[in-house]
C-alpha cells in the first residue's frame, strides 16, 4: 500500500517517533540509576534524556515508536519470559557440568543462518545467546551466526539454530520485522 504523504513528511515523523522513543528509552534508564522520584532528580533525567536523544536518535533506535505499539509490548514481555526461562536452564545445565566433571561435553563453534534481516534484531538476537550460559556468539557476519557452544550436539546448521535461536528468533521477528 502506497502513501500519498511526501516522503520528507514520512521521514520526519520516523525521525520524531524515533527521538521521542530514544528520550523515553533514556529517561528509564535515568530513573533506573538514581531510584529516585523527587522533582530535581527527575527534572535533571528529563534534561538529560533530552540532550542525549537529540544527539543519538538516528543511530540509538532502528525503529521508533512502532515497538511500542501493544500488541509488541506483549511480544516484549513474552521474550523476557523464554529468555529468563532458557538463562535458568542454561544455568542449570552449566552448574551441572561444572558439578560433575564426569559429564561428557564437547565444545565446539557452530554456524546457522537468521531469518532476521532488521540488524538491530540481529544483535538483540546475538546478545541474547551471548547471556544465556554455554553459549557465546563470536561473530555475526549477514545473516550467519558463529556461536562457541559448550555442548555441540550436531554440527548440523538446522540443529544448532534450533536449539539456539529459534526460540528467541520467533519473538524478535514479531517485534522488529513486523
Amino acid at each position: 500500500m502506497k502513501s500519498n504523504k511526501p516522503i520528507s513528511t514520512l521521514k520526519r515523523k520516523s525521525s520524531v517517533g524515533k527521538f521521542i522513543y530514544t528520550f523515553l528509552v533514556m529517561f528509564v534508564i535515568w530513573i533506573g540509576f538514581t531510584t529516585s522520584f523527587e522533582t530535581s532528580e527527575l527534572i535533571t533525567g528529563v534534561i538529560v534524556s533530552l540532550i542525549i536523544a537529540a544527539f543519538t536518535d538516528r543511530i540509538f533506535s532502528c525503529c521508533g515508536m512502532k515497538v511500542l505499539r501493544p500488541h509488541k509490548i506483549i511480544y516484549f514481555i513474552q521474550y523476557f519470559f523464554v529468555f529468563i526461562l532458557a538463562l535458568i536452564k542454561s544455568n542449570f545445565d552449566v552448574a551441572k557440568r561444572v558439578i560433575s566433571p564426569d559429564l561428557p561435553i564437547n565444545p565446539g563453534i557452530v554456524k546457522f543462518k537468521t531469518k532476521l534481516t532488521n540488524g538491530f534484531a540481529r544483535m538483540v538476537l546475538a546478545n541474547t545467546i551471548t547471556l544465556t550460559p554455554g553459549t557465546l556468539t563470536i561473530d555475526a557476519i549477514g545473516n550467519t551466526f558463529y556461536i562457541h557452544w559448550i555442548d555441540v550436539i550436531s554440527d548440523d546448521p538446522k540443529v544448532a539454530y534450533k536449539e539456539i535461536a529459534e526460540p528467541f528468533e520467533k519473538i524478535l521477528i514479531k517485534i522488529y520485522e513486523d
